[in-house]
């Protein structure tokens, strides 16, 4: 049985998702606060975390990122009525499965908490914008949540993550050719890569697979899966 923590402010917006949950045979916990959440979190292993964005006291970012230093594997989906939330970003950097806007799309919620992957947390490293909607997107799709840069400046400043593996173009604004893919692997040390690019030739020796583009999203996502599945293996 797959157990839940959600937590929002607003109890009866909390039980209603919580009974819902319930009636398709998970097994789910509320939290009012942060400081609740954090500590049920120490208490009991949850397969998902959903938080509202904004609460009184720690909002949804800050109760991530506190999470995620006591249990790092755990997914994360935020739920927002404010497309525009200046803290957006700062819970975007934690590497959240998903952002949903309220009023909250059950199904969608639910087929995502169903998925979700304790520590699948990938990097993901490209600079087509498209592009890299399209690979979260698939990655999602399999239960993985994803921390994106799209030149090295920002890789340089992805937030306290603990990624499993990483997909990475090869050529990315501010740095010459594999620039971001050193400094990653300098930051987490054996981090398996997947390399994409549309120059296969200059691919570093270190990277554990190099798709050429344009490439098969279905085979890559196999590798992903075995590479996930190696580490989650390992004792």
């Amino acid at each position: 049985m797959r157990r839940y923590l959600f937590i929002d402010d607003n109890r009866e917006f909390a039980e209603n998702l919580v009974e819902i949950a319930g009636d398709c045979g998970c097994d789910c916990e509320m939290a009012a606060t942060g400081a609740e959440a954090i500590e049920k979190v120490r208490l009991a292993r949850f397969d998902a975390v959903v938080t509202d964005m904004r609460m009184p006291g720690m909002g949804g970012a800050a109760v991530v990122n506190a999470i995620r230093r006591v249990d790092p594997g755990l997914p994360a989906v935020v739920l927002t009525a404010h497309a525009g939330d200046a803290d957006m970003d700062a819970a975007r950097r934690e590497g959240l499965l998903a952002v949903l806007a309220k009023p909250v799309p059950v199904h969608r919620l639910l087929a995502l908490l169903g998925a979700a992957r304790r520590d699948g947390l990938l990097v993901v490293l490209e600079d087509d914008l498209a592009l890299l909607d399209n690979l979260t997107e698939a990655l999602r799709l399999r239960g993985f949540a994803a921390v994106t840069a799209s030149s090295v400046l920002h890789a340089d400043h992805l937030g306290p993550v603990r990624p499993f593996a990483a997909l990475a173009d090869l050529r990315l604004p501010g740095g010459p050719d594999g620039e971001a893919i050193r400094r990653l692997e300098a930051r987490f040390p054996g981090i398996p890569v997947v390399a994409v690019t549309a120059f296969p030739s200059a691919a570093p020796a270190s990277a554990r697979a190099t798709f050429p583009k344009p490439f098969d999203t279905a085979a890559l996502l196999d590798v992903v899966e075995q590479i996930h599945a190696e580490r989650t293996a390992s004792p």
